[in-house]
């Protein structure tokens, strides 16, 4: 189970930390990811982290400004968002793949676990 928080309605320019809190350990070399869903718009992958590793991929848009990131216990997962824009409203999901991996991508298809979401607006 993947519970995501810390959304809400924020200015242009501000930054944001969004949790996702995972129901069981999730450091063994899966996939965790954020996605984000604009009102008619189809869910895009945001940023995508190997849970060993560390090692991170980001979409072209939040480059710089977005980072994802696993608090010690590899039970919550972290995207904190910088230089906030009005472009990122969304709803942003926490999804988890059911598979070990050597790299991760940004590909919905690829996740089989999902977060509720939580609403982030920018204005």
């Amino acid at each position: 189970q993947l519970v995501e928080s810390g959304g809400g309605s924020f200015q242009a320019g501000g930054s944001l930390r969004v949790s996702c809190q995972a129901s069981k350990y999730t450091g063994s070399g899966e996939c965790m990811a954020w996605f984000r869903a604009a009102p008619g718009r189809q869910r895009e992958g945001v940023a995508a982290v190997i849970t060993d590793s560390g090692k991170s991929v980001y979409a072209d848009s939040v480059k710089g400004r977005f980072a994802i990131s696993q608090d010690g216990t590899k039970r919550t997962l972290y995207l904190q968002m910088n230089n906030l824009q009005p472009e990122d409203s969304a709803m942003y999901y926490c999804a988890r793949s059911d598979y070990v991996a050597s790299r991760c991508g940004l590909d919905r298809g690829a996740y089989r676990y999902w977060g509720q979401g939580t609403q982030v607006t920018v204005s």
